[in-house]
């Protein structure tokens, strides 16, 4: 048992150890790759995705230098043909990229010749004599170990594209890590002879040159196409279900902070991150900061690309944006265009991302409010001025103070005209969900909510242990704020409102779209009580 060669079971002990949510279903897919065509898997996921969970839980499944039986008795896994089949039958190497650039003083530099020094020299001790002493390159290194063992491995890379996160710069360097991969999984028979199947997990895609992925053999498997991996992306529905029965957690809160994210065959998928801490913490609360910097988000939004700065803003008032994801190069230095930026948000978690559809949203209230710190600054002028008033605004609603609410969304409505037709319920829907953007904090924020007879254009319901009461704002334009005020009442909310009345505030707003001179655009405002 080594540290790269044949690690042990040690870290999924470990894991085990916690609140395990069961993922071992993934090795039965993995198995169903060995030996095949297929036997070369890319997983990527943001960060806090459990990307190393999985690593963990494989180096302990295939692992022939330790008996990992009792560990995975009982789990999906075990209940599967191909348990016993390939249950600590393989030599494993494991490589944590991470690890490697943080024993390098300069973010890289010698790092692809230390990962070839560090598992020759353990290969030369699991295997006397069948390394030369001055063998330098791991894919004949390990070539020559099948030729004379007959052995084959199991690579497992985590955090496979560390370096061109860290030494994004450093092309050189990235051309000779290439390189070294291209050495162990380039196909044909000399990968054959030494891979049973590999197995690489990072935050972005495999780097592309132009069109063409640098390594064309692995099936690719991303938050743009999890395809059948997409129940392993993060937590799904039924398992947070569990987790909030089991610790006596309000699953509609946790859905509302953490969920979000949804692929062709999984709905809602969860960052298990926060869901955990969350379990652990018993509240919930943005965790999501503790693991990416907001300052990463406002780089990358605040770049000057055309049509970038309107995708934010639309998507901060709730709505969604078309995008194309195929010119993304896989790496944080290559954009061509404001589409490969709003992609690599895709694959850090800030973005959702509707394949069928080709559109991107924010996924949910933790990362909603990652945004709303990004845009806080200056240079997102009124954009970020509405988001910095929205406390304000929300306490001249509660306070019923009507003309005050419609002169501050009159403001915030003309700056958000820009991105969206001025004259439509869209455009003013927009501008109210970024006006009262931090009001996210007490309330779920439900669109068309259906309710009684008809539907409310904006619910704000009331989070777990909030005192504020539940509002529905009513929007109109060419009426008046009465009209709205009197379309609640004939619509009689009652459905899933039915349980605010009597701490309910009713809100009615309108504008006239052709009103001329000083009455231009104004904005007027009706609240009542129920």
């Amino acid at each position: 048992m080594g540290i790269y060669l044949n690690p042990g079971n040690r870290g999924f002990r470990t894991i085990l150890n916690g609140t395990y949510v069961d993922k071992t279903g993934l090795i039965d897919f993995i198995n169903g790759t060995i030996n095949t065509p297929q036997k070369l898997t890319s997983f990527s996921r943001p960060r806090r995705f459990g990307k190393s969970f999985a690593a963990k839980m494989l180096c302990a499944y295939y692992d022939k230098s330790c008996d990992s039986r009792s560990l995975f008795e009982g789990l999906t896994i075990s209940k599967k043909d191909s348990f016993d089949r390939y249950l600590n039958k393989y030599d494993v190497i494991y490589l944590d990229i991470t690890w490697f650039i943080s024993r390098s003083k300069n973010k890289g530099d010698n790092v692809v010749l230390d990962i070839q020094s560090a598992v020759i020299d353990e290969l030369r001790k699991a295997f006397p004599g069948c390394v030369s002493e001055s063998e330098t390159f791991l894919p004949d290194a390990l070539l020559s170990v099948s030729q004379k063992v007959g052995n084959q491995f199991i690579i497992i890379i985590d955090e496979c594209d560390a370096l061109f996160r860290e030494a994004k710069d450093d092309i050189a360097l990235q051309k000779e890590y290439i390189q070294l991969l291209r050495g162990l999984f380039k196909g044909g028979t000399t990968t054959d002879e030494i891979i049973a199947a590999a197995y690489m997990t990072g935050i972005l895609p495999i780097k592309k040159y132009g069109t063409e992925s640098a390594l064309t053999d692995f099936k690719e498997y991303s938050m743009t196409t999890p395809k059948r991996l997409a129940e392993y992306i993060g937590f799904t529905e039924d398992e947070v279900k569990h987790l909030c029965g089991e610790y006596q957690m309000d699953f509609g809160e946790m859905q509302s902070w953490y969920d979000g994210y949804s692929f062709n065959r999984m709905k809602h998928v969860y960052s298990p991150n926060s869901v955990m801490n969350a379990i652990q913490e018993g509240e919930m609360q943005n965790y999501w900061n503790q693991t990416e910097s907001f300052e990463s988000l406002k780089e990358y939004i605040g770049m000057d690309f055309d049509g970038l700065k309107d995708a934010v803003t639309t998507m901060l008032g709730g709505e969604r944006v078309s995008v194309r994801i195929s010119t993304f190069q896989n790496d944080i230095t290559s954009f061509k265009n404001g589409n490969d930026v709003l992609t690599l948000l895709i694959h850090l978690g800030y973005l959702a991302y509707d394949s069928a559809k080709r559109e991107i949203y924010i996924p949910n209230f933790e990362v909603a409010e990652a945004f709303e710190d990004a845009v806080s600054g200056p240079e997102w002028g009124t954009v970020g001025k509405a988001l910095s008033d929205s406390e304000r605004l929300l306490d001249a609603t509660l306070a019923e103070e009507a003309e005050a609410v419609a002169e501050t969304l009159e403001q915030i409505h003309s700056s958000v005209s820009s991105v969206l037709n001025y004259n439509n319920e869209a455009s003013l829907s927009c501008a109210i969900t970024i006006a009262y953007y931090t009001a996210k904090r007490y309330y779920s924020i439900a669109r068309e909510l259906p309710a009684g007879k008809g539907f409310a254009d904006l619910a704000f319901l009331p989070r777990r242990g909030t005192d504020k009461p539940a509002m529905i704002v009513e929007l109109k334009y060419d009426k008046d704020a009465d009209t709205a005020i009197r379309q609640i009442h004939e619509n009689r909310y009652d459905g899933d409102l039915k349980k605010y009345f009597g701490d309910l505030l009713l809100v009615g707003i309108n504008y006239d779209k052709d009103a001329k001179g000083a009455d231009a655009k104004k904005h007027s405002c009706v609240i009542e009580r129920a």
